[in-house]
């Protein structure tokens, strides 16, 4: 009787050893994966953060552009050419226009 007692007892401490290795088999498996899924999303987040940042310095630069170009139309310059397209002239302005012949 005390040898069935001795296996019973032996073959507890090895499905405790089994169980307690497929646990840590199992915790193993799952930081594996949630660590390969974080390590992508980082990379996407990399990824979004130089899209964001060209869009940044590409929008910087337009702000530029349309500064400059709010600093132009307040010029003289820019009435004349707007004026001219329009077909208006100075009052004093002679228009020359050739012959259809």
């Amino acid at each position: 009787m005390a040898s069935r007692i001795g296996r019973k007892k032996k073959n507890e401490s090895r499905l405790g050893i089994v169980g307690i290795c497929a646990v840590v088999v199992a915790f193993g498996v799952i930081m594996f994966i949630k660590t390969k899924d974080v390590k992508e999303e980082a990379s996407d987040l990399s990824k979004r953060q130089q899209q964001l940042e060209q869009q940044l310095e590409d929008e910087e630069e337009r702000a530029g552009q349309l500064e400059e170009r709010k600093i132009y139309v307040k010029t003289k310059k820019y009435v004349e050419e707007v004026a001219k397209s329009l077909g208006l002239v100075y009052p004093d302005e002679l228009i020359y226009r050739p012959d259809k012949n």
